[in-house]
């Protein structure tokens, strides 16, 4: 009973350093993800601004650009799918990992060959155990993403669409031509909340609105200089890096957001395991002290037993 007792202290001990680990990493989680809904937050207007205009020229102007033009006969898509560098972030990168699968599956139905871009070393671990090719991967940066990592991003996949369906786009052999471009997220929805989100970046899709502005709404706005054409080729791919970062920031957010959400309940979870093994502990206690107990009246009824008959 004492070996037992001692392996149950063993346990509670462990279990109050593991809830000491996880207690520290939720509040590392809650003082991170402010920063990283303000940096959500901030993105968000030029992101909405950059659309409008995107979509004014591309939706309302005679220019033909190859971001813009759909394909006759898609057969090559390229998916970026955005994960998380480190774990202990509940069902974060196997939820946002199930949606691109189920987007690769739908591809492929389509008879379209999927390229796979990854953001995020759990992505990239996860193609690399099933022994399957990913063209680029992007690490480092899941939990604090930078511009120059979504322009990096932008304009590898930019080169991938604008390059000959399945020919190597530059001097990168690795990154062959596509004719589509979907981006798999995490969307931010609340600190309760993260949604799954798959999306076509290229070629470009216009949804915002469906009627064309009157000549008095759309000139105060945007005055072309010096042609329609030449602000297409500067605005596009801006426009694809910013939808990547926007994308990287809802991910970073989405990915505390969960990691707290996980750390809270391991800790929980260490509080419920501590209870019991104390429980569990004092009952072994008690248990072995009751049957001292009895060992020494037992012994003590023996004794006097013996001691009656032998008078």
């Amino acid at each position: 009973m004492a070996v037992s007792l001692r392996e149950y202290r063993a346990r509670i001990r462990s279990t109050e350093s593991m809830k000491k680990i996880t207690r520290a990493m939720e509040l590392i989680a809650a003082s991170r993800i402010i920063k990283a809904q303000q940096r959500a937050q901030a993105a968000a207007p030029y992101a909405r601004e950059l659309t409008r205009a995107v979509s004014a020229v591309a939706t309302f102007s005679n220019v033909d650009h190859a971001l813009t033009t759909e394909p006759t006969d898609p057969r090559r898509a390229a998916l970026l799918i955005v994960t998380s560098d480190r774990g202990l972030a509940g069902a974060y990168s196997a939820s946002v990992l199930k949606e691109a699968e189920r987007l690769t599956e739908k591809l492929r139905e389509e008879g379209k060959e999927v390229d796979v871009y990854v953001s995020g070393r759990k992505g990239e671990a996860y193609f690399k155990f099933r022994q399957r090719p990913v063209v680029r991967a992007w690490t480092g940066h899941s939990d604090q993403p930078t511009y120059d990592v979504a322009a990096e991003i932008g304009a590898t996949l930019i080169q991938a669409f604008l390059a000959e369906t399945g020919e190597a786009a530059g001097d990168d052999e690795a990154v062959r031509g596509v004719d589509e471009v979907h981006v798999v997220y995490t969307r931010f929805r609340s600190m309760l909340v993260q949604e799954p989100t798959a999306v076509r970046l290229l070629p470009l899709e216009v949804v915002e609105g469906t009627e064309a502005p009157g000549e008095a709404e759309l000139l105060p706005l945007y005055e072309f200089e010096p042609s329609p054409a030449d602000v297409l080729d500067s605005l596009l791919p801006r426009y694809v890096q910013s939808r990547i970062f926007f994308a990287l920031l809802q991910a970073a957010a989405s990915e505390l957001a969960a990691r707290q959400k996980a750390m809270k309940s391991a800790t929980d979870n260490a509080d419920e395991l501590i209870k019991k093994y104390t429980r569990i502990a004092n009952q072994a206690r008690q248990a072995g002290i009751t049957q001292e107990i009895s060992e020494i009246v037992g012994g003590v009824n023996a004794l006097a037993d013996a001691q009656a008959g032998s008078e």
